[in-house]
């Protein structure tokens, strides 16, 4: 099953956590920190203002950083994912 978002919402899946460092160390599982930050799945159209449809800000692919407390978080064919508006993203990594 697929999630499509309406309207200025975007899925968000947390991203995987990295077990490699930057300089090429192999990190066991359990070293490894949780990243702090989401991948876009999928985005919405973007929000209808005074009859023009106005760009997403975010595209599939983007990492971004969220509010803590922000979205809905969704469990869908056993994969969690996180439901939120698109002023809900507070910077996209890169």
């Amino acid at each position: 099953m697929k999630l499509r978002p309406l309207s200025d919402r975007v899925v968000l899946k947390k991203a995987e956590k990295e077990l490699k460092t930057k300089s090429g160390l192999i990190l066991s599982s359990a070293a490894a920190e949780d990243p702090s930050y989401y991948e876009v799945v999928a985005a919405g159209p973007g929000l209808f203002v005074d009859g023009q449809r106005n760009p997403m800000g975010v595209q599939v692919g983007d990492k971004v950083f969220v509010d803590k407390y922000a979205g809905n978080a969704v469990k869908l064919d056993g994969e969690e994912f996180l439901i939120v508006h698109e002023h809900e993203i507070l910077a996209v990594i890169g």
